[in-house]
């Protein structure tokens, strides 16, 4: 059952919050077709990974993780967007489409996972049909480790677990969209 109300990040220990702009996504406003998923037949959607620039991340920042993910879709463990980590701490904005398959427009040393599409890279929102409105949490990490250890063939959960324990704070962009 979806609830607009419940965070499914309210269960991770509490961390500092720092910011994070976009360009391209706005807090609690509706993605735009750029950030839609053509591959999964959305008219106009482009996969595109939208524009993120941070500041004011805790002191002891050695690394970030850029995570996309969709709490509502059926699926009973939602559905992940995109993950992306061991992005230096000098570094503090990803430019819009740096979620590409070929991850050429991310820093070095950066991994991106395979999303719940299957395929390393940023997939856009495509939720079912008449399912109602889907949120779409745009997740900054800060990490306490250069580089996490964790393999390019890992799962988005299975970072999320390795993430618990080094994340020293999170700076959340939440948008919606439905079909």
């Amino acid at each position: 059952m979806k609830n607009e109300q419940n965070n499914p990040f309210a269960r991770l220990p509490e961390v500092a919050s720092f910011n994070v702009t976009s360009s391209d996504i706005r807090e609690n406003n509706v993605l735009s077709a750029p950030q839609l998923s053509g591959k999964f037949g959305v008219d106009g959607g482009q996969d595109i990974s939208p524009e993120l620039k941070w500041s004011g991340a805790p002191e002891g920042t050695k690394s970030y993780a850029v995570t996309v993910y969709d709490p509502d879709a059926p699926t009973g463990s939602g559905f992940w967007h995109w993950s992306v980590f061991n992005i230096p701490a000098n570094v503090t904005e990803l430019p819009s489409g740096a979620g590409s398959e070929d991850g050429s427009d991310l820093p070095n040393g950066a991994i991106q996972l395979k999303n719940d599409g299957l395929f390393a890279g940023y997939i856009g929102a495509a939720p079912p049909v008449g399912d109602g409105p889907h949120r779409y949490y745009f997740i900054v990490h800060a990490l306490d480790v250069e580089d996490l250890g964790v393999k390019a063939n890992a799962t988005p959960a299975f970072l999320g677990f390795n993430m618990l324990t080094h994340t020293l704070g999170r700076a959340v962009i939440v948008a919606t969209f439905e079909r």
